[in-house]
């Protein structure tokens, strides 16, 4: 199993994100989904985890499942929230036994059940060093370009974050839409001494109703685009203005030298297809530059009875 360190070492990467199904027909479009990309030959593939015991399951699953009986490479999530230190470590062994070498250590969102637990690590940046000590990790971090929602200031968020790349070995962006968030963000950290890979999020607006969606999560779509999406006569008109915008947007990202690009794809894979053949992206499976080129065979996909 390659190492995501290891493979942003050899050159630009490409990565997709997906979720754990929560039910069958959550399956199949999951089963399809990674049956369309992964004739893409992509460097990795990330797993969301939602805390909770359930969460705990479907992610070690699916992690493992895409490690043994696909050609990708997984990164499994984890957060703080709702877990003690033990139970943590318990989960870090989990992956490890199973061959897990890529982790995504994340504080996680307070939780919104009633009396669930708040987890016994306040930080990311405890749960990084955690699994240093348990050992054998390629370690990632999250990043916000226009700093995260619970910062005092953006300063003190360019602070933590580069408190948690000391540790860890890359961090990977939320979605957003501004080339100059990320640049800032790339030039705060060098100013504070890290070098390390930052990879940005992607995620392109389809449609005007994830607009709102989008600015409650962090990241408004920007007038410019959002009016172009609006103004479309037609969905299949609003979701090229949106596929649009986030090809410039990637296109811009690796003319500035982006380490690579991460899609967030929502398990669906014809926006993340379509922008990546725009793009003329090869096969990034080994860490290749990517280049006009034709994905390397990578098999028949998964059956559904087997992710």
């Amino acid at each position: 199993m390659a190492r995501i360190a290891d493979l942003l070492a050899a050159g630009r990467t490409v990565s997709f994100e997906f979720f754990p199904p929560k039910n069958d027909a959550e399956q199949a479009l999951l089963v399809r989904t990674v049956r369309d990309l992964e004739p893409l030959a992509p460097s990795f593939v990330s797993v969301t985890y939602r805390g909770g015991r359930s969460s705990r399951r479907r992610t070690t699953e699916l992690v493992t499942a895409l490690l043994h009986l696909t050609a990708l490479t997984p990164m499994a999530h984890l957060i703080c929230t709702g877990h003690s230190r033990l139970e943590l470590a318990e989960i870090l062994v989990e992956l490890r036994k199973a061959g897990i070498e890529n982790l995504m250590a994340l504080g996680g969102d307070p939780p919104s059940e009633p009396g669930a637990p708040p987890g016994e690590l306040e930080h990311a940046l405890e749960l990084v060093q955690l699994a240093r000590a348990i050992g054998g990790f390629s370690i990632g971090v999250a990043a916000h370009p226009a700093g995260h929602p619970r910062s005092a200031s953006r300063e003190e968020d360019r602070d933590r974050l580069a408190e948690k790349l000391e540790v860890a070995d890359f961090a990977v962006t939320q979605f957003f839409f501004d080339l100059a968030e990320y640049l800032e963000l790339v030039a705060a950290l060098e100013a504070r001494g890290i070098r390390k890979p930052v990879l940005p999020g992607i995620m392109p607006v389809t449609s005007p109703q994830s607009i709102p969606r989008m600015a409650a999560m962090g990241s408004p779509v920007p007038n410019w685009l959002a009016r172009e999406i609006e103004a479309a006569e037609t969905p299949e008109a609003a979701r090229a203005a949106g596929i649009d915008g986030a090809t410039a947007l990637c296109a811009a990202l690796l003319d500035a030298g982006a380490p690579g690009l991460h899609f967030y794809t929502l398990n669906r894979s014809t926006a993340t297809r379509e922008i990546h053949d725009r793009l003329g992206l090869a096969s990034a499976g080994a860490g290749a530059s990517a280049g006009p080129g034709t994905a390397s065979g990578a098999g028949s996909g998964p059956s559904r009875a087997t992710l």
